[in-house]
């Protein structure tokens, strides 16, 4: 089966890729392509982790009319031009694409050539390309039920659930609390607002820190991202605090070993971008999520707030996060021990850690029905 993959940007539709490319794999031998741009995370992480890699010229569209929008256009011209190119040559069975507007070209071209195409949408409201997209592929994998009402034709819709690295699922507690040098008697509060950190939660943070610091019933993991770290060590010294000598609180810049702290995590303070919470709900973590506000049409709070309705979060809007906030909602779920198992379930419930494999199987299947 020979499969191009599209996604870039950022490492939410990178990764979610990867972890396609790699259930299809296991199900089925493969040659497998990745088509992305020169400047995009992709052009790092996909040669790393040992697939082909082609690139593109194309970038996104402004939000409005502009000039910009009219450059962007011709020059998505070529890239289509380029894309088509890139599938003459491959002859790829299947184009898969998981977001960012990279994923314009490569699916409109193997659409336009009659190769069977489907785009992945992560988010509760669909991005721009994928909605555009949506009106050429074969099908739509979503990651949410909810985003089905978004798209033209509800028919291509399938919902899949959004794709979890494996090694996420099969970290387990015992492991996580060793590796990471964590108590196995303390509920474990796992902290990350993405690889380069949210400011706003780190600030927060300090006070949780402060409230929380020496307790005997919760440690915090708290990854603050590599351009937040030094500011945040850098107040607690100011002050002349040890984080160190309480014996609970870690703080690190990144984590290279994020599945197994989700593994030990019992509570997370996340922001709410797709792939954070289906990890997060693949694992039955109850959660306190904090939305990007500048996300486009505020995707990331709609993700939160699906999370919300039942059950398994509870949500504070950026603007209104403060610390002594943040110490009420966690001491809510420290001292309510019910109320966090029945957020655990709930969070369980919505988790799908299968949904690589669906799609995986649904490519297949329409590889298989494009060959009769």
């Amino acid at each position: 089966m020979r499969v191009i993959l599209s996604g870039g940007g950022t490492g939410g539709h990178i990764y979610p890729a990867v972890t396609i490319a790699k259930t299809i794999a296991g199900l089925e031998k493969s040659d497998i392509l990745f088509v992305g741009t020169k400047q995009g995370l992709e052009a790092d992480l996909i040669p790393k982790e040992g697939y082909p890699f082609s690139t593109i010229e194309v970038r996104g569209l402004e939000r409005r009319l502009s000039w910009a929008n009219v450059v962007t256009f011709y020059k998505t011209m070529g890239s289509l031009w380029h894309s088509r190119r890139i599938i003459r040559d491959f002859k790829p069975d299947i184009v898969i694409g998981t977001g960012g507007y990279v994923c314009g070209p490569v699916l409109l071209a193997a659409s336009l050539s009659g190769i069977p195409t489907i785009i992945q949408e992560q988010n509760v409201i669909p991005g721009i390309t994928n909605k555009i997209l949506a009106h050429f592929v074969d099908k739509i994998a979503v990651g949410y039920a909810e985003a089905g009402r978004y798209f033209a034709k509800p028919g291509k819709v399938v919902a899949t659930g959004n794709p979890v690295r494996p090694d996420v699922l099969t970290a387990n507690r015992e492991e996580g609390i060793a590796q990471l040098g964590l108590d196995p008697e303390k509920l474990t509060l796992l902290v990350a607002g993405g690889s380069r950190g949210a400011r706003s939660i780190n600030t927060a943070m300090i006070t949780v820190h402060k409230h929380f610091a020496g307790r005997s019933d919760i440690q915090i993991l708290h990854v603050t991202g590599q351009s937040e770290y030094n500011s945040l060590v850098g107040n607690f010294k100011q002050q002349s605090i040890d984080i160190s000598s309480f014996g609970n609180i870690i703080i690190r810049p990144y984590l290279y070993n994020m599945p197994y702290a989700l593994a030990a995590a019992d509570i997370a303070v996340f922001r709410a971008g797709a792939i954070g919470l289906a990890e997060l709900t693949a694992r039955g973590i109850p959660s306190i999520l904090i939305p990007y506000p500048h996300a486009a049409e505020n995707h990331q709070e709609c993700n939160a707030r699906v999370l919300e309705e039942h059950g398994a979060a509870e949500v504070i809007h950026d603007a209104k996060l403060t610390g002594e906030l943040l110490v009420t909602a966690i001491e809510n779920m420290v001292n309510n021990r019910s109320r966090l198992n029945e957020m655990a379930n709930a969070s369980r419930k919505l988790g799908r850690p299968q949904a690589a494999e669906e799609i995986a199987q649904l490519a297949i299947k329409l590889k298989m029905g494009s060959k009769k």
